[in-house]
């Protein structure tokens, strides 16, 4: 009997670990799987990716040459209602090549797994759930709906993408906003073609290669069949339990830290012809952009600027103001079409000519009309925050280019695309750590973009408390630098629909006498508000105390940084210094019976202050309050320590003054 027990439950340890066991194949689907309820490992995702594989490889034809072929596999648990959306699958591929074939994608293998009393049933996809569509001239989209999904369902699909681009493979992503069990990336790479892997994100993979035999068959001109053999570098990434991608407080942009593999070709070496080089150095990437017709040559553009540019500097000979009434002319007159680009699409002369361009194209004639004002001013290569950080040298790592003016050996940044910049107030994405300053000569500089010197922001109020919980009063605001940009590129309203926006923010605050200068105009100067304040739910009377916390309206309730781990920087975009100056008059039959002790927090590096202190005479109270940061990004080894400090900044600010009745 015993030993009948112990049979069985060997036999049920079996079962469970077969059953809980994952087989990274498509159309192998158990029921455990389809009972599953929720991920283990995050209770919380609304479907998982059970596996993702992919493999890439190389076939032949002796007019194309080599093509590279990837090949993509997935298997998607859905847990929630929020999980259905991966029913539909979409992916883009490049059509727009001159000189090569049009990529070619298939979708294939795809179908829905449910559990129906007690047995697996599964629907396949047929045609009617596949649709193609042209996003625009470059790229289309294949899309697949995966039929009778339902909370519960597993549904995989398989997809090659043929592409006869072998300079650059597509990005392998190894982490999504739901979780991923496992996945696992192969390459078969000919010895003819040496690539670069990049490995991109914090995550710790496991990878492995080596050198194998390979071998091609194809038929010849006369339409006979052949092949040769070669040696290969075979590869493998592979790794588990990749947490959920989740969007943070102050990240720049999620996808420089996204899990994934990318491969960017080095070198070629095909027998019988000469090595050619792909790997680039900066120098290499900014020559070469300079050397293109769409770059150096638009920039050499100048006659067709000479009329207007005689007419705006009439009898002006400060360089300073010469810069700045270019500057202005050139972001009145010129639209910006939303389209990034360190090339030029129709060319500046066109350009100019409709008053609409890409960014390069507005950009170049502002370097042009400096130029021709007898102003030093070059190009500078940027990637913005949405391209990611170009940490390696790379044909893709700049997507932007902006203009650098010298005076007096004195350098200035400029972007006339967008109409709230000014000298030294670039776009919010722009300021992403490094770019590259190219001169025609050839040679090239770094460039920090984010700006040296605080933004800042100052407020300060006059409230009055009566007895009655009524609070009313004055304030004045002032914004600079990148603060009051940032107030304007946000709040381009009108003024009642910011001012309803604004009272909600401020605890449904009652505005009145509302006045703001420099917000449509002078933008190099600071934005600057002032209005009259009414409220009646700004503080507690309990028990004949009045209860007040010291910065009003503008308390901040919750601390930001509230994860347990933090495996991205933290991003504030640039540095910024923030004070208040509060005076709160005491209402006539209370005094002051107690208010919070001041407190100052400087970190060890000086990178975050905080002070506020206070004090009283009469019936007046005076608070001071000051907040700086003073550095643009914080690696995530600081996030601990940037916790404890807005931890204890919040508590200061939600300790309250009393105010006792006499």
């Amino acid at each position: 009997m015993r030993l009948c027990t112990i049979i069985i439950l060997i036999i049920l340890i079996f079962t469970s670990i077969k059953t809980k066991a994952q087989n990274y194949e498509l159309g192998k689907v158990t029921v455990g799987e389809l009972e599953e309820k929720f991920n283990p490992n995050d209770t919380t995702a609304p479907a998982t990716i059970l596996f993702k594989k992919a493999k890439t490889f190389f076939t032949y034809d002796i007019k194309n040459g080599f093509t590279a072929n990837h090949v993509y596999e997935y298997k998607i648990k859905i847990y929630k209602k929020e999980g259905l959306s991966w029913a539909n699958q979409k992916v883009r591929f490049y059509v727009g090549y001159e000189n090569m074939n049009k990529e070619q994608l298939e979708f294939s293998n795809a179908l829905t797994y449910n559990l129906e009393n007690g047995k697996i049933v599964k629907t396949k996809l047929d045609g009617q759930g596949t649709f193609k569509s042209n996003v625009n001239k470059y790229w289309s989209e294949k899309t697949i709906t995966l039929p009778n999904v339902k909370v519960g369902s597993i549904i995989e699909f398989k997809y090659i993408l043929k592409s006869e681009n072998i300079v650059e493979f597509p990005d392998f992503q190894c982490q999504y906003d739901i979780p991923v069990n496992y996945f696992q990336y192969k390459t078969a790479i000919p010895e003819f073609y040496i690539y670069k892997p990049l490995l991109i994100g914090y995550q710790n993979m496991t990878s492995d290669s080596k050198i194998t035999s390979g071998s091609q068959s194809f038929a010849n001109q006369y339409n006979q069949s052949r092949s040769f053999t070669y040696n290969q570098i075979d590869a493998v990434y592979s790794d588990k339990n990749i947490p959920a991608l989740l969007d943070e407080p102050y990240v720049d942009n999620l996808e420089n830290y996204r899990v994934s593999i990318r491969h960017e070709l080095e070198r070629v070496r095909l027998p019988e012809e000469p090595v050619k080089d792909y790997a680039m150095t900066w120098e290499g990437v900014a020559t070469t952009i300079y050397k293109n017709e769409s770059f150096g040559k638009q920039l050499n553009e100048k006659i067709f600027l000479l009329e207007d540019l005689k007419r705006i500097l009439m009898n002006v000979e400060s360089m300073d103001e010469r810069l700045n009434i270019i500057f202005k002319f050139v972001q009145n007159k010129m639209n910006w079409n939303e389209k990034n680009d360190y090339y030029t699409d129709k060319g500046v002369v066109e350009a100019y000519k409709n008053q609409i361009g890409n960014v390069a194209e507005i950009n170049f004639i502002l370097i042009s009309m400096l130029k021709l004002a007898g102003i030093e001013a070059n190009p500078v290569l940027v990637s913005t925050v949405e391209n990611g950080i170009p940490v390696y040298p790379t044909r893709t790592g700049f997507n932007y280019v902006i203009a650098a003016a010298e005076i007096e050996g004195k350098r200035i940044l400029l972007d006339a695309s967008h109409k709230f910049t000014s000298p030294n107030i670039l776009p919010l994405n722009v300021l992403n750590w490094k770019g590259r300053l190219i001169k025609n000569d050839g040679t090239f500089e770094e460039v920090q973009l984010p700006p040296s010197n605080l933004s800042k922001e100052n407020f300060n109020l006059l409230a009055a408390i009566d007895a009655n919980g009524r609070m009313y009063g004055k304030a004045r605001i002032q914004r600079t630098e990148y603060d009051a940009y940032r107030f304007r590129i946000e709040n381009n309203m009108s003024e009642e629909n910011y001012l309803e926006k604004f009272e909600r923010e401020l605890g449904n605050l009652s505005i009145s006498n509302y006045q703001v200068e420099n917000k449509k105009s002078n933008f190099k100067d600071p934005i600057l508000e002032t209005f009259s304040f009414t409220s009646n739910n700004q503080f507690d009377i309990i028990n004949g105390k009045i209860y007040v916390n010291p910065l009003l309206f503008f308390t901040r309730k919750k601390n930001p940084f509230n994860q347990e781990q933090r495996h991205m920087p933290v991003y504030f975009g640039y540095k910024n210094q923030v004070k208040y100056n509060i005076m709160i008059e005491i209402p006539e039959g209370y005094v002051l019976e107690s208010m919070p002790a001041p407190i100052k927090i400087i970190s060890e590096d000086k990178n975050i202050i905080y002070i506020q202190n206070f004090s009283n005479e009469g019936n007046k109270i005076q608070i001071s309050c000051l907040k700086e940061i003073n550095n643009a990004i914080f690696a995530p080894d600081q996030y601990n320590g940037i916790k404890e400090i807005f931890q204890k900044m919040i508590a200061s600010q939600n300790e309250k003054i009393v105010l006792k009745k006499i």
